[in-house]
Order: structure tokens, then sequence, then C-alpha cells
């Protein structure tokens, strides 16, 4: 597995000739590539079968196909594949340059095709037992994105960094709300337990408070503790602390046997994704701790998020977890993770540790457009070479302050262009992971040994899940091969997305030039990465309420409507909302002048109505034919405002 591993050719970088095998494409254009490669693999895995004890004989008699009754289920099974086909030609072309909704666009094909492959082998990732090549993949991917983020990435380092798939990002973001608080409430439990000879703080608050840096060398000191001792007080005192524990005790019981310490809150922007709300009601904290701070420009507001850490202080309220978004789901938006971070240290000396969290479902895999092909961190004047605008200062230094974080969740199901459901959670130390370990016999026998990778190979040990596909972890390790993390090649398919927003947002002031006679034209907010917003009003309207009906008469012609055949849509677009409860008053009331409407004091009228496009596909200028679907989908919307003012008149 090591051989595999590490195999591969030198991959060249990308560029706009070998982008085009990359994916399916818009026309079907690599049918026939995909085509062989399912072809070869299928009679390989065939061949498998085959040969693992060809003595014996095939069950399945090759007079089978013959028989009436094979027929009959061969004729029914055809039919339901041809009925799911064709109701499947209703689904959202994701795949079209025309499509500019929501965060999914064309599958590579390196993750297509390594995924297609895997799933006849149907293994498993719950252990390796039950999938031993895909879990040391899995395993492969983990580091691969820690080395992307710049978390330390060798495994014979004491505190590598690590991370496994999950379904998605919301999964991945419950891990990190998981271990955060197995972390910050395992001291307690060794001052609890009375454990000697251990450097524990002695008092529960200080203990309870410890920055996760701190609390994994207790960990891992405890850790060192129990192998000194024999095999009897190893396992006397591994229950002793056990019985301490909140996992053990339970929330209730954990707080009332420590009455000096608080419930811990959980700070979060006021946009973050609502996982984090599902979050803490499943970890039963309640939503209720989930602070929300806020924002400036729907990003956090730095002086917003110090002044509720000071309060945190001031009113011995702990802190479990910190929230910074790198690419919000509507906007786009970077949050300042670098003034979060240092704010975190600046609070972890005043005696309030926490665990930082990097929501990067949609940004992650713009780090890569931030990296050398050494891993070493690009300049940003190198970067924005070729870019109008990206990356501002501030988003640079967002980037760059990554490697100084805890946790991150990474989504390949989005800018991976990977299938669903392959999310990723990823941790700076490795070591904090077996704070989840949970054990079963029947799927985790014996000591698993030393050694980072033979840890690590335990995954349903320590992940959300149980049994899991490892068809999802090939495909991931795959493209990562093929496609390198760095600015030469996967940083290659990002840069495409973000000319293509820059494209957009010339276009749309472009658009709202012409328009402005009739209508009202902003972008709300000058975009970070690759997702856009218009916001729109008719001339002469104050109203929120019409303003918002107006945009969502737009937005029916431009959504997936499963009543009709997809074609009869020219482009495909999503909406979201402003509210002024995330974005507070004078942010709201800006964008309400600029508009032209009038502040109202109704409950309906505290949020604006806005098209949001994100800009993902890499054929959105397609350069082969001179075609700017941009240009074509502001022609598009011209007409549809032209068509709906007229309809209102």
């Amino acid at each position: 597995m090591r051989r595999l591993a590490s195999a591969g050719l030198t991959s060249m970088p990308l560029t706009a000739a070998s982008q085009h095998a990359c994916f399916l494409g818009p026309y079907g254009e690599n049918d026939t590539l995909l085509e062989k490669l399912v072809v070869e693999f299928l009679r390989e895995h065939v061949y498998w079968r085959r040969n693992f004890h060809p003595e014996d004989p095939p069950p399945i008699p090759t007079r089978a196909a013959a028989e009436p009754a094979y027929r009959d289920f061969e004729a029914r099974l055809r039919r339901e594949l041809h009925i799911l086909s064709a109701a499947l030609k209703r689904s959202v072309p994701f795949h079209s340059p025309r499509y500019l909704g929501h965060m999914v666009s064309d599958l590579l094909l390196p993750g297509l095709a390594a995924q297609i492959l895997t799933l006849p082998y149907n293994p498993n990732n719950v252990s390796e037992d039950a999938a031993p090549v895909t879990v040391e993949l899995e395993v492969q991917v983990g580091l691969q994105f820690a080395r992307m983020l710049g978390y330390p990435h060798d495994p014979d380092q004491v505190a590598c960094g690590y991370g496994h798939l999950t379904s998605g990002g919301t999964v991945a973001n419950y891990q990190s709300l998981r271990l955060a608080l197995a972390l910050k409430a395992f001291p307690v439990a060794l001052r609890a337990a009375q454990v000697p000879d251990l450097e524990v703080p002695d008092d529960d608050v200080i203990a309870f408070n410890l920055a996760p840096a701190d609390g994994v060398a207790l960990f891992a000191a405890w850790q060192d503790w129990l192998q000194q001792q024999t095999p009897g007080e190893r396992q006397r005192w591994r229950r002793a602390v056990q019985a301490q524990r909140i996992e053990q005790q339970g929330l209730s019981r954990f707080f009332t046997m420590h009455s000096t310490l608080t419930l811990p809150c959980v700070l979060a922007p006021a946009s973050a994704h609502y996982s984090w709300s599902k979050g803490m009601k499943l970890l039963g904290l309640g939503s209720d701790q989930l602070v929300r701070i806020p924002q400036r420009g729907m990003r956090v507001d730095a002086d917003a998020f110090a002044g509720q850490l000071d309060y945190c202080r001031r009113h011995d309220q702990s802190v479990l977890l910190a929230v910074a978004v790198l690419g919000s789901t509507e906007y786009g938006m970077i949050d300042p993770v670098d003034r979060m971070v240092d704010l975190r240290d600046a609070s972890t000396r005043e005696g309030l540790g926490f665990w930082l969290h990097v929501d990067a479902a949609w940004g992650g895999y713009l780090t890569t457009l931030f990296r050398n092909e050494d891993g070493s961190l690009r300049a940003r004047e190198v970067i924005s070479e070729g870019f109008g605008q990206f990356p501002s200062a501030e988003v640079h230094a967002a980037f760059a302050a990554l490697a100084r974080t805890d946790s991150a969740t990474i989504d390949p199901h989005k800018l991976g262009y990977l299938p669903y459901g392959a999310g990723a959670f990823v941790g700076r130390d490795h070591r904090a992971l077996r704070l989840l370990t949970e054990d079963a016999d029947y799927v985790f026998q014996g000591d698993p040994g030393p050694g980072y990778h033979a840890q690590q190979r335990r995954l349903g040990q320590y992940i959300i899940e149980g049994s899991k596909s490892g068809a999802a972890a090939a495909a991931v390790y795959v493209t990562h091969r093929v496609l390198p993390l760095d600015c030469a090649n996967f940083g290659y398919l990002q840069a495409q997305t973000i000319l293509a927003a820059e494209a957009f947002l010339a276009a749309a002031h472009q658009f709202g030039a012409t328009q402005s006679p009739s209508l009202h034209v902003m972008v709300p907010f000058a975009p970070d990465t690759n997702l856009v917003c218009l916001a729109l009003n008719p001339r002469g309207n104050r109203s929120i309420k019409h303003a918002n009906a107006y945009v969502c008469a737009l937005h029916d012609q431009i959504k997936c409507d499963p009543r009709q055949p997809v074609q009869v849509k020219e482009f495909f677009g999503s909406v979201t909302t402003i509210q002024r409860a995330s974005v507070g008053d004078t942010v709201f009331d800006e964008i309400l002048r600029a508009l032209e409407l009038d502040a109202d004091d109704d409950l309906d009228s505290q949020h604006l109505v806005i098209l949001r496009h994100t800009l993902m596909n890499p054929y959105l200028i397609d350069h082969e034919n001179g075609i700017s679907y941009l240009d074509a989908y502001f022609a598009f919307l011209a007409r549809h405002v032209r068509d709906t003012l007229a309809r209102a008149a």
C-alpha cells in the first residue's frame, strides 16, 4: 500500500488543453474516454473474481440466460432502469455552463472513474478488515488535506495532522464539536480521577479552559504514563478516568459534579451554516449556547468577536469552539481567520482557551491557489497575476492563517468536483482523535500497534458514521493524485472560477448601467471568491415586499421546475436573502438606500431577496467557441426584466 500511495507519474501543470480531459464535458465530449475506462476496469474486476479461486465451479450455470424466468427478470430490470433513466432526464443540468445556481458542477473524470471502478468491490471503510485498500487511501487523503491547509503532514512527526471523509460538511462540523468537547473536558476528568505524577491544573476552571494544544499534550502525557504501569494498574486507571469523563457521565451529571464550570458556548458568524445549530442540539448543548457573532460586509466582525470573548471572560463563560467560515454558503465570503486566530491566542493567554474550527466546506479547495508545488505559501503579489482584484490583502491573510487553526471542514463534492457525498474533517494533531475511541470486538480486535497509520486505519473507532463507502475515498485519493493540491494543478481549475467571477462582476456593472432607466441593480457585497449576488428593484418602487416579489418572479424563470422539461429553461440560478438580523441595521439600511427602498418595521420586510450565482463551471467562458455564457445570461436576464416590468405595469 505504501508503494501504491507513492507511485505514479510526475504530474505536469494543468493547462487549458489538459483541462479538456478533466470532465465528461457539457456536451459529453469525453464519453469515449469514460466508456473505455469503465469497460476496461469492469473487465479487470470480473477477471479478479474469476481468478480468486479458479478451481471453484461457477454457481450460475451458462444455460441460465436462456431460461424464461431469467429473461423475465432481465426484462423487468431493463424496464425499471429505462423508467429511472427517463425520470433522471428531469434532473438539474449541473454539468452545463448554463447552470449558475447552487454549489455543484460537472464531475472530474478521475474521481468519477475511480468511484465507478471501486463500487463493485464494495469496500466498507469502517475498518481495514472490511476495506484493506481504501482505508489506507482515506488516511492518505487526510494527509493530502493536512498539507494543503498547512498542518503538519509527515506521519513521523509526533503531532501530525490527519483527516477522514464524511457524508458531507454537516457531519464534519459535528465531528469538530464532538472532538472539541471531549478534549475540553478531559483535563477535568483527570483531576477528578486524581491520577498521580501528572501535571494537571489544580482548578477545574483552569483545566476546562486550556488551549487545545495544551489539552492534547496532557492527553499524550496520560497515554505515556499509562504505558509505564503494569497491565493491571493500567486497566484500573483507565476505568477510573473513564468513569469521570463527560462522555460517560453525560452533560447533566458532569456539570453538576463540577459546579464551578459553565456550559460552554460556541461562537459562530451570523451567516454560519444551519448545521451548527443542528450540531448543538445533537450534542445536547442546546441551540441557546450558539452565540451568533455580528458581521461586517458579510464577514465576521473581528471587533465584535473580540468583544464577545471579553464578555465571556468577564462573566466566567467558557467557550467550546469558535467558527470561522472560509466561503459562506450564501455569498462565498471569507472570514478574517488571521484576526480570529490572533484573538484566540490572546484569549488563551488570559485563561480562556478554545478550539478554532474553519468551516471551509465551500472555500477549502481554493487553498490550492495559495500553495506552491512544494506546499509553501504563495505571496499575494504572485497569486494576483492574471486576476483583477483577487485575492485582497484580507483574503490572503485569512488563507495564510489556516495553518494556525485546530481543524477544518472541506467538501470534495463542492469545489473538488467529486460525486456526493464526500465531505471531510481535517485536524491539526492526530493525537486528539483517540479521545473519541469506541470499541467493538467484532470490528476492532487487539491493539492496533504503534505508528500513525496503524491508529488511523481504525477509522470506525473515531468517526460519527459506522459503515461507509470506500469508493468515495478512492475517488478523492485518485483525483488528488492526478491533480495535486497546488496552484499548478488543482489551483488551475480554481483560477478559472475566480476569473469567471470577475467577468461576471464586470458584466453585472454593465447590466446595471444599461438597465438604470427602469431598474436599480447592485452587487451588495464585493465577492471574495466565486459567488456573486445581485440585488434588484424596479425604479419608483419603495416597498421591500414588492422588490422581493419582483426578484422571486425573476427567479421563477431560472429555477428548476420538475413539471417541465429542463430544456425549457435557458439558464438556472438560485436566490438567497440578506437578513437585517445578520448584517446589522447599518449595512441593511445602506443597501436599502442604494436601491431606493424604504425601511419598514414590518416583520416581512426585514429581509431582502437577491439573486445568487455560483460560478464554478470552468466553461462559463468558452474560449474554444468564443462564447461567454455570462454575457448570454445577462442578455437573457434583460429580456425577462423587461417582461416582468411590463406585466407589473
